[in-house]
């Protein structure tokens, strides 16, 4: 049987590769748990500084499968608040609370929840040919995964709107006009150009990083000056890593500095 989810494993950083490349690595139960348990592993894995996202095959993620459990039957149509809520809800906490960060190269369409989970991702690059779609509308149903709280804010409310609205394909170049991602390639420089990023993040500060992403998280509900006091709180934590002394050293000798992680 194949694994529907691939984890690999480089020096300082993973690999996760949803890997149903017949079905556009459209999600399932199956999919759900063990793209679950590879987020849990990275975490799990001192040796782990960063993750690398991706899909196997022509596209990155068509987005939730349509089977049994979702169709209507006798009884009526089918409760989704608690695929929603033990699924999608869970993944997308897990990813964004991570305390590494998490790279998703975007390697052709990514669809509904798919697109969503790319967007709850620290850094997206997607290649030329990749698309990004709301495709809930097109079922009858509303975005999940946080689609309607990424989309805003990256790319405005209009937009967000309409893209959810109409549910038509956003191109990689788009995207990155938009600030909806962080850069769009060329289809043959996606995974060398997302590789070493995610080693050049396994290589940096780790726990500065993890300070980095409570940081952002908390912005968004954070006022001014609520902001400015976690910024405090976190800049001494950082200055009492290893990492910052390393840097400090770096600095002075006028050379890269050498970060060990500190995790």
């Amino acid at each position: 049987m194949t694994d529907p989810v691939l984890v690999a494993r480089h020096d300082g950083w993973h690999k996760i590769t949803l890997n149903r490349p017949d079905k556009l690595n459209a999600l399932n139960a199956e999919v759900l748990d063990a793209l679950s348990a590879a987020f849990d592993a990275t975490e799990a894995d001192r040796s782990c500084r960063a993750v690398l996202l991706t899909g196997a095959g022509r596209g990155f993620c068509s987005g939730q499968e349509l089977g049994p459990a979702l169709m209507p039957g006798p009884q009526g149509p089918p409760d989704l608040a608690p695929i929603a809520d033990a699924y999608h809800r869970r993944l997308v906490r897990r990813v964004r609370a991570l305390a590494l960060p998490v790279v998703c190269a975007v390697n052709g369409v990514a669809a509904g929840a798919g697109a969503n989970i790319a967007l709850a991702c620290d850094i997206v690059l997607a290649a030329s040919s990749a698309s990004f779609v709301q495709a809930f509308v097109r079922i009858g149903l509303v975005p999940d995964c946080g689609g309607t709280f990424f989309l805003p804010r990256l790319i405005g409310d209009a937009r967000a709107r309409a893209l959810a609205m109409l549910g038509g394909p956003v191109s990689a170049a788009q995207a990155e006009a938009w600030g909806m991602i962080w850069k769009a390639v060329d289809d043959a420089a996606l995974m060398p150009q997302a590789e070493e990023l995610t080693g050049r993040l396994a290589a940096g500060p780790t726990e500065a990083y993890a300070l980095m992403k409570r940081a952002f998280a908390a912005s968004v509900s954070n006022a001014l000056d609520a902001q400015l006091d976690l910024e405090k709180d976190l800049q001494g934590a950082a200055g009492r890593t290893a990492d910052y002394a390393a840097g400090l050293q770096a600095f002075a000798a006028k050379r890269a500095p050498v970060f060990t992680g500190g995790r």
